[in-house]
């Protein structure tokens, strides 16, 4: 028999939601769902000294209604979402379990669903329990950062158990459409899997490249001086919490190890190929990944969250980016980063614009159109 779960297709039935973690995550799941669903209560633990303060600015925000200062204060909720480190998660699950009423739905959002599915299992949770990933994100972190328009148009993973009820399935991927996202369906090992291979491995390996840079330079720093256009482009998620990646490793360690094997293979196979001179090998080897890599949508915002850039060519004169910058401020256009392109290997165009959404890109990139300028989109 299904047990009996609010029904959130009506606003006046949703109560209360809780959550541990107000980071970038957490944070902009809670501002999306203040926005879609305004009558709700919205309470959020303080489990440390350290998140007062953005709880705080949450709060003033009007984003929670509540602080809850010890666990049994969400005793009340009828959904938990765990927004803390991945293995901080499976902690708080255990103090959860006295706590929470037996119709609470607990759902987190880390990257790697294995481990905290085992801990559901052993704790008996398992029927009140659908794991979660909304696969957005930015190298940047914390509650200062976090958007109610992060989840927009991104894939979310919903990770039900073999004792999951059908309607708390039904429930979340109601409430992940409600937040604009797209929610998609996976076995929890599948999952593991996939992120491993598309998330973890890439964060492991920018994060090696980087290293790999700083340790081969010298006193002068040329190697960093030079290091924009394409290195830039590719290590841009080796700016992510290396705490929060810590645990990541260290909870899907079986998969990252069996994609890092497959990696070591492919790069050991080019250094052979490089070795040998098989120039038709080589061609071939970069081809395949043109063309895979062309083919990947760029509508959705994927794993590591869409940047919203283009690039435009300008003349070399005074006042050439302030001109664009006043064109864009008088269609109340924001721009989130801008700047010029010293290293142009991999970017046509020499000034780098950033927008903070796609609707602004297209705007940006009519209204340049419109007054003759030459812009490149990616």
């Amino acid at each position: 028999m299904e047990t009996s779960v609010p029904d959130f297709k009506n606003t006046e039935s949703i109560q209360v939601i809780g959550f541990i973690g107000l980071g970038l995550i957490g944070g902009s799941i809670a501002k999306s769902l203040r926005v879609c669903h305004p009558g709700c209560e919205i309470l959020a633990y303080q489990y440390n000294e350290h998140s007062a303060r953005y709880l705080a600015k949450a709060m003033e925000e009007g984003t929670l209604t509540g602080i809850c200062h010890d666990i049994k204060d969400l005793s009340r909720c009828d959904i938990i979402f765990l927004c803390a480190p991945v293995s901080a998660n499976m902690a708080y699950l255990e103090k959860l379990k006295p706590v929470v009423k037996p119709t609470c739905l607990i759902t987190d959002v880390g990257s790697v669903k294995g481990s905290i599915h085992q801990a559901v299992l052993r704790l008996d949770m398992d029927g009140q329990f659908i794991g979660g990933h909304p696969m957005a994100g930015s190298e940047k972190t914390g509650y200062d950062h976090a958007s109610r328009r992060l989840l927009e148009n991104a894939y979310y993973i919903l990770t039900p158990t073999p004792r999951t009820p059908e309607n708390y399935t039904a429930l979340m991927s109601r409430l992940v459409k409600d937040m604009g996202a797209i929610p998609v369906i996976l076995d929890s090992r599948e999952h593991d899997n996939i992120t491993a291979a598309i998330s973890h491995v890439p964060h492991i390996i920018a994060a090696a490249l980087v290293n790999m840079v700083h340790d081969s330079d010298d006193s002068r720093e040329l190697m960093k001086s030079l290091a924009a256009g394409g290195f830039k482009d590719i290590t841009r998620i080796a700016s992510s919490s290396p705490e929060m990646w810590e645990s990541i490793c260290m909870t899907n360690q079986e998969s990252i190890l069996d994609f890092l094997d497959r990696y070591t293979a492919s790069l050991n196979e080019f250094k052979e190929m490089l070795h040998d001179g098989r120039k038709e090998d080589i061609y071939q080897t970069f081809s395949r990944s043109r063309d895979y890599r062309d083919s990947i949508p760029s509508h959705s915002q994927g794993l590591f969250g869409r940047v919203y850039d283009l690039y435009v060519d300008i003349p070399d004169e005074t006042g050439a980016i302030a001109m664009i910058a006043s064109m864009m401020a008088a269609n109340a256009i924001s721009i989130k980063n801008i700047g010029i392109i010293h290293n142009r290997e991999f970017a046509d165009g020499v000034l780098r614009i950033e927008l903070y959404d796609e609707q602004s890109m297209i705007k940006t990139a009519g209204l340049l159109k419109n007054h003759y300028y030459t812009i490149y989109e990616h």
